[in-house]
């Protein structure tokens, strides 16, 4: 199996634990409060809390750690980049090593290894939403959130659609083109040997057909709306209404209470 066949992006694991029963709304509102709180940690008893806090939000939800893993692998690339981006730019505190004429200074260390591990966090926490909530009702509540914004003539419901076919359409594109891969591979296309420039070139027909294919369900997928009388969001109800419980106001006051003990972590050092 190829790495595009182990992602879980846009993938929702069945379950009935806490974090699944809570409401979209809640778990929208609180990865955003503790993306803001990772955002602001600065030190070590700070990353620690942020550290036990996403451990425990997964150890809640049951997902299995596979499913974790596979949500990181596409941002290896990313998190390689940025460290080594980090490593080469910032020039804070001693030199490290010297290659040439480059220098590696131990700011650039310690910083790059710091955004790294942020981001992962970010990812993990993130992936948790919609690895413990179905489409749809993620967006559902994705509307209902945006719903007040309608006064100043917001598109909620068009807006929740869009997050929804691409939630949807995500691991069937991810399927196509590791199809698409395999059987380039089988004609002995250069993909995993060869110059950079042979690779690159290799992946041109990849992509034409799956942007192709992607263009084509986009074309049904209207034909299929229009057929069946879709006009917007104007006038439309929904199946599944949505209804806070105890338990998400409980999640809410442990979220908001744990920001607020990270920033006072900040300002106490």
């Amino acid at each position: 199996m190829t790495r595009l066949g182990m992602v879980s992006i846009g993938q929702y694991v069945p379950g009935q634990s806490v974090v699944h029963r809570l409401d979209p709304r809640t778990k929208l509102v609180s990865v955003f409060l503790v993306i803001i709180a990772i955002f602001t940690a600065r030190q070590g008893w700070s990353y620690a809390l942020a550290s036990g806090f996403v451990l425990g939000a997964v150890m809640l939800s049951r997902v299995p750690w596979s499913f974790i893993w596979r949500g990181l692998k596409p941002v290896w690339i990313i998190l390689a980049i940025t460290y080594l981006f980090h490593i080469w730019f910032t020039r804070e505190g001693e030199v490290l090593w010297t290659i040439g004429p480059i220098s590696f200074y131990e700011g650039g260390v310690i910083q790059g290894a710091v955004i790294t591990y942020r981001i992962v966090l970010l990812v993990i926490i993130a992936s948790l939403v919609t690895l413990t909530t179905p489409p749809l009702v993620l967006t559902n509540g994705l509307e209902r959130m945006m719903q007040p914004l309608t006064k100043w003539r917001f598109p909620a419901h068009e807006f929740a659609l869009m997050v929804a076919i691409a939630l949807r359409f995500i691991p069937t594109l991810w399927q196509e083109a590791d199809k698409l891969i395999k059987a380039q591979l089988a004609r002995g296309a250069p993909l995993a040997s060869g110059s950079a420039w042979k690779r690159v070139t290799a992946l041109i027909p990849i992509l034409i057909p799956l942007f192709l294919s992607a263009f084509k369900r986009a074309e049904d997928l209207a034909l299929a709306m229009e057929a069946r009388g879709y006009r917007g969001g104007e006038g439309r109800s929904q199946f599944r209404q949505l209804k806070m419980h105890m338990r998400d106001y409980a999640a809410l006051v442990i979220t908001v209470g744990y920001c607020l003990l990270l920033v006072m972590i900040e300002v106490i050092r």
